[in-house]
């Protein structure tokens, strides 16, 4: 026979528990940056959300904004995204007139994305929240420690070997 659930517990049903015992977890680096990264993107929720941007798309607008010429087979080396999912997040952009494909003048068989005027305007904005965005969840670091942990994260993104 079941019984009915105490509505504390619905509610808030972590309360009456202990925090669970991490310490087989926390020496694991990969552990680690995914409790960062899910801080991180509740933060990139909060502020970008209201924009209906999502994570890649924002990354897109910005790498576009930067390079000149921008094609999608290196949009999608770039951020690691395999071609079939680059062309439906870049088609769900163009549907937002966000960005466009143009034939490139360099080669003509190839298409490069570019901005609309909408997509300019969304990227300025996008990175006057973004300047700001990882100071909340970040507080926890000095300065100091906060461009170490940036120089650390990249270079293992990059797969570059320390020298020993």
């Amino acid at each position: 026979m079941n019984t009915p659930q105490p509505v504390d517990d619905v509610l808030e049903p972590r309360s009456r528990y202990a925090a669970l015992d991490q310490s087989r977890l926390t020496h694991l680096v990969g552990y680690a940056a995914t409790r960062a990264s899910v801080e991180l993107k509740k933060s990139f929720s909060r502020n970008l959300g209201p924009l209906k941007l999502k994570a890649v798309e924002f990354s897109i607008l910005v790498l576009v904004a930067s390079n000149e010429q921008v094609n999608q087979k290196q949009l999608g080396q770039a951020l690691d995204v395999s071609p079939p999912n680059l062309a439906v997040t870049l088609d769900r952009m163009v549907e937002r007139g966000w960005v466009e494909r143009v034939r490139s003048t360099e080669d003509r068989r190839s298409q490069i994305v570019v901005l609309t005027k909408a997509g300019q305007q969304l990227v300025q904005r996008a990175e006057k929240i973004a300047a700001t965005m990882e100071d909340e969840p970040l507080q926890v670091l000095s300065p100091a420690e906060r461009l170490l942990l940036l120089e650390l994260l990249l270079k293992v993104a990059s797969g570059r070997i320390a020298p020993r």
